[in-house]
Parts: structure tokens; C-alpha cells; sequence
């Protein structure tokens, strides 16, 4: 019997399709107009929903990233960066989340935005954002193209550790698409060159904002997936045995690395360390892992590879797999 992902009508009462279903109407102006804040409490309630996004509590997170876009607009001018650096955050949902169309529209309103108020940071995280939906949807040279032109900028060039961590996280997108096109040594020649910028930024983790951050271990939890990506599962393996979760600076990142990790054992034909990574990432961020589609994907795969067990059956359940 075929395995078939729960219908949208089932799922209405998930937490991941109440947060894109808000977040649409808000980008939309057709939800609910509540009470505008002054740009500080616009910001405030940014900051509260980027930590939202960072400890996975997508319930949360679609009670507060709505209104920061409802307010940005409602603000004009003078929440226009702030509404550039929601934007961002909407279009990381939305790529994980699988909808890709309202992706596309947030990652274009970012970068208007932001290129508009002259805000660095955020045109550089648009740009990085942009990079993602091209490579995903299969342009690997603009996807390249975006990223490399967007790290070279004479806007994140200087002393500023900020704008250097930026062109870092722009790299390690150039990196990714080069795995995805089937360049290994481009992949890896660009990853060094991300380790290089880490590197000389120190230990510490910077625009933490920004997807969970740059830093020598977010080089190192993106290497997992390039060599998965590139087509070697055991040398993304290897990554990942020299990575402790534990130094990841917040739960999706934590998350990030058992379901790469997964990946790379599903590759591997490795079923069983597969399905435990998958569990481990579920234990972490159980919203998140039951609703991203590249986990969906997983747990269908091993429920028609192979035996299966009670715990994958368990996982498949809650996943709203049947």
C-alpha cells in the first residue's frame, strides 16, 4: 500500500499550517489589523520572534512574526528595515516549510527593502535567501551568481565583524550550490575559504539572527549537508562525527544537524542510524522535524525500503504519515 502524507484539511490544526497561514495573510493585508506599535515595539516583538524561530515553537512564532509584518507596513519608512529583516526570517520559514511561493514574494520584498534604507546585513541576507530558492529550483549558476556577487559587494568588505560574517554565510551558500551542481572540489574549495573568514572572526558566534549565526561550527554543520549533497554520505558522516550538536548556538541549528545527519545515513543505506537521527531531531524540535517535507520524505522512504519497527511506525504517526 502506498504511503500517503496527511491532506491539507487534516493538518489544519498543525502548528507549521497555522504559521504559513498567517504569514500569508499578513503578506497579504487579508488577516486581522490589530493595534500598531511604535517602531521600538516592532523591533521587540522581531527579536522575540527570531528566538521563537530559533527554538523551533512555531505555535509561538505564529502569534508574533504576523504582526511585526502587519506593523512594518502599517509603519511606512520608518519600519522599513526592521520589516527587511522579518522578510528574511519569513523566507527561511517558508524554504524549510516547503512553500516556496510565498518565499520567493518575502525574499523579493527583503531586498527591496533593504536596498532601499541602505541596511548592509539585511540586503546581504536577502541576497543569501534568494541564492537558496534559485538553487532549489535547479538555477545553479544564478543561484551562484547571487551569492558570489552579493559576498563580493563593496557593502560587506571593511572591519566590521558583522558584514565579514555576512560574506561568510554568503560563501558557504556559493559552497552548497557547487555540492548541488555536482562540483566536489568547488564545493570544497569555497567551504575553506568560508573556515578562513570564521576563523579569523575568533570563536565567537556572529549575526545569530541570521539562520543561527556564523561561526567555525555553522562552517562545520554546513559541510555535512554539502558532502551529502556532492554525493558522499560517508565523508558527511565524517563531518558530522567531528561537530558536537551541543556547540550549535540554538535548537533548529541542533535540529539542522541530526536531519542532515539523517540524510546521510539514508544515502548510505544506514536505516537504522537514519531513523535515530531522525528521532534524536524530533526529540529536539518536534514541531519543526514532523513538518519539514525533507523529513516527510525521509520517513516515507524507510517505511517502504525495508522491516519496519515501532519506532519508525511511531515517528511515521506522528509525522501524520500513513
Amino acid at each position: 500500500m502506498p504511503v500517503r502524507p496527511v491532506g491539507a484539511a487534516e493538518g489544519l490544526h498543525l502548528p507549521s499550517v497555522l504559521l504559513v497561514g498567517r504569514l500569508r495573510d499578513a503578506m497579504l493585508g487579508t488577516g486581522p489589523v490589530g493595534t500598531v506599535p511604535p517602531p521600538a515595539g516592532m523591533r521587540a516583538a522581531l527579536v522575540r520572534a527570531v528566538k521563537d524561530y530559533d527554538a523551533c515553537r512555531y505555535d509561538r512564532l505564529a502569534d508574533t512574526l504576523p504582526g511585526v509584518i502587519g506593523a512594518g507596513h502599517a509603519l511606512g519608512e520608518v519600519g522599513a528595515v526592521t520589516l527587511a529583516e522579518a522578510y528574511n526570517l519569513v523566507t527561511r520559514i517558508m524554504i524549510k516549510l516547503g512553500d516556496e511561493r510565498l518565499g520567493w514574494v518575502a525574499a523579493d520584498r527583503a531586498r527591496a527593502l533593504a536596498e532601499t534604507t541602505g541596511a548592509a546585513l539585511a540586503a546581504g541576507e536577502a541576497a543569501r535567501n534568494l541564492a537558496v530558492l534559485a538553487r532549489r529550483a535547479g538555477w545553479h549558476d544564478q543561484a551562484a551568481q547571487v551569492a558570489v556577487s552579493a559576498a563580493e559587494d563593496e557593502m560587506l568588505h571593511g572591519d566590521d565583524p558583522g558584514r565579514s560574517a555576512e560574506r561568510g554565510l554568503l560563501v558557504m551558500s556559493a559552497a552548497y550550490t557547487a555540492a548541488h551542481a555536482g562540483d566536489r572540489a568547488g564545493m570544497r574549495e569555497l567551504t575553506r575559504q568560508a573556515a578562513a573568514i570564521a576563523a579569523g572572526l575568533g570563536e565567537r558566534v556572529l549575526l545569530r539572527e541570521h539562520g543561527g549565526g556564523f561561526g567555525p561550527a555553522a562552517v562545520q554543520l554546513h559541510l555535512i549537508s554539502a558532502e551529502y549533497t556532492a554525493g558522499d554520505p560517508a565523508a558527511a558522516v565524517a563531518a558530522a562525527r567531528a561537530l558536537s550538536p551541543r556547540s550549535l548556538p540554538t535548537v533548529e541549528r541542533q535540529a539542522r544537524y541530526y536531519t542532515d545527519l539523517a540524510r546521510a545515513y539514508g544515502m548510505w543505506e544506514r536505516r537504522d542510524q537514519c531513523l535515530q537521527a531522525l528521532l534524536a531531531a524530533e526529540r529536539i524540535a518536534p514541531d519543526e522535524t514532523r513538518a519539514r517535507p525533507a523529513v516527510r520524505e525521509m520517513v516515507s522512504q524507510l517505511l517502504v525500503s525495508g522491516r519496519t519497527s515501532a519506532q519508525l511506525r511511531g515517528l511515521a504517526a506522528r509525522c501524520r504519515i500513513r
